[in-house]
């Protein structure tokens, strides 16, 4: 189900001085850096980077155990208003289902040795409901998510297997107003 006024990003390469979506929620992920972006005790068969492509049987695993790291940066600051977790493989392995995330922002080369150092920008604890194809996003403190340059997703538990599995990632918010410097010209005299 999508939200009401949900667009999908479109030039999402220029920053302009005014809000290019008008201020309308939109889909972020025509703003994430993809090259920037990693995870941690990723299944090297199932990358983070799968997470993007739509499809939920390809998705993302963890690889030695059920705790993941997924850090998503993005090519502009951004206002994040919600999130959709999709099961991997359509729900096929419900004990791989992550079921507690934290989310951080603006923290880059979070890793698992200091992590519990940190405190969660918002901590989630998901359903199967929540990961359901299809289903609502999950609304985050969106006043807690303003001027986003980067969100790490640390998957905590999941629902009883040996790794941890997420078959597709949405980002849903809007771009925050900003002068790309690079535009400029320097003027000779």
């Amino acid at each position: 189900m999508m939200m009401p006024g949900l667009e999908a990003a479109a030039g999402a390469e220029s920053a302009a001085a005014e809000d290019p979506n008008k201020g309308k929620i939109v889909d972020l992920v025509g703003f994430v850096e993809k090259k920037s972006c990693y995870a941690r005790n990723e299944d090297p068969r199932f990358p983070h980077s799968n997470l993007f492509i739509g499809d939920s049987r390809l998705g993302c695993k963890s690889d030695a155990d059920e705790q993941l790291i997924v850090h998503i940066e993005f090519n502009q600051f951004v206002k994040i208003h919600s999130l959709k977790f999709t099961a991997f493989n359509q729900g096929n392995e419900p004990e791989n289902h992550p079921t507690v995330v934290k989310l951080y922002i603006n923290r880059p080369n979070l890793g698992f040795e200091d992590i519990d150092d940190v405190d969660e920008t918002q901590a989630l604890e998901l359903t199967a409901e929540d990961l359901r194809e299809g289903g609502d996003p999950i609304l985050l403190k969106f006043v807690k998510f303003q001027r986003v340059s980067s969100l790490t997703i640390f998957i905590e538990d999941n629902d009883g297997g040996d790794v941890s599995a997420l078959g597709a990632l949405n980002l849903f918010g809007k771009t925050v107003a900003t002068t790309n410097m690079c535009d400029f010209k320097k003027q000779k005299g």
